[in-house]
C-alpha cells in the first residue's frame, strides 16, 4: 500500500527485455540498505517488486500485462519516474490510501496556470471516468490528488508550485499520456452497486 506521496523522482538508467517482459533500472535518491530484495515501490502509480540493486540503482521486472496497461511501456533510458516507497504501519497517511494498481491511461487535454497553480485537465478512458468525483481522490502518476470537477470523461486537478516542481507532473502537457488509480473506496462502492 501507498499514499500517493512522492518520496524521489528517479530516472531509468537501463531497459532491457526478457522474453516477453521488459526489465527497468532505476536511479535514485533512496537510501538502499533498507530496501529489501523483494520490496514494493510504486513507480509513476505502479506497484513493482525490487529485484536487485546496486549503490544508487535498483530493479524491477515488469510483465507484459502491466507495460500493455500502463506508460511504462514507453520508458527509455533517461525517463523521470516518481517514486514512493510501500507504507509501513504507523507511517503518516498524507495523501490516500493508494494500492499501487493502475486503472487505466489518461490523456491530459490542457495544462493552464491558475494564480500560483496549474490547473490540469485529464480525459479518463470509458468507463473508468463514472469513478472519478469531485472532491474525490484520484492518482496521477503516482500522486495522490484532489479531484476539482468532473465533465463527462475530463476531470480537473489543481497542482500546487510545490508539487509541480518535485514530481514529474511538472513536465506535463496537451497530450501527455498519464497512469491513472481510481480511488479504492470508489471502485468499491461501484462494484457493491453492480452486484447489489
Amino acid at each position: 500500500m501507498f499514499t500517493g506521496i512522492i518520496t524521489d523522482v528517479g530516472r531509468v538508467r537501463a531497459v532491457r527485455d526478457t522474453n516477453r517482459d521488459r526489465r527497468f533500472e532505476v536511479a535514485t535518491g533512496f537510501d538502499l540498505s533498507s530496501l529489501d530484495i523483494g520490496a514494493s515501490v510504486s513507480h509513476a502509480g505502479c506497484c513493482l517488486t525490487v529485484v536487485e540493486k546496486g549503490a544508487d540503482w535498483f530493479a524491477v521486472e515488469v510483465s507484459g500485462e502491466t507495460l500493455s496497461k500502463t506508460t511504462l511501456g514507453e520508458w527509455a533510458e533517461g525517463t523521470p519516474v516518481n517514486l514512493e516507497r510501500a507504507a509501513r504501519v504507523g507511517d503518516e497517511l498524507g495523501g490516500h490510501i493508494v494500492s499501487g494498481h493502475v486503472d487505466g491511461v489518461g490523456e491530459v487535454v490542457s495544462v493552464e496556470n491558475e494564480g500560483g497553480s496549474r490547473r490540469v485537465r485529464i480525459r479518463a478512458p470509458k468507463p473508468l471516468h463514472r469513478y472519478i468525483a469531485p472532491k474525490g481522490s484520484i492518482t496521477v502518476e503516482g500522486v495522490s490528488l484532489t479531484v476539482n470537477e468532473v465533465e463527462d470523461d475530463v476531470f480537473g486537478v489543481n497542482l500546487i508550485p510545490h508539487t509541480w516542481e518535485v514530481t514529474t507532473l511538472g513536465a506535463l502537457n496537451a497530450g501527455s499520456r498519464v497512469n491513472l488509480e481510481i480511488d479504492m473506496l470508489a471502485r468499491y462502492l461501484a462494484r457493491w452497486r453492480e452486484t447489489a
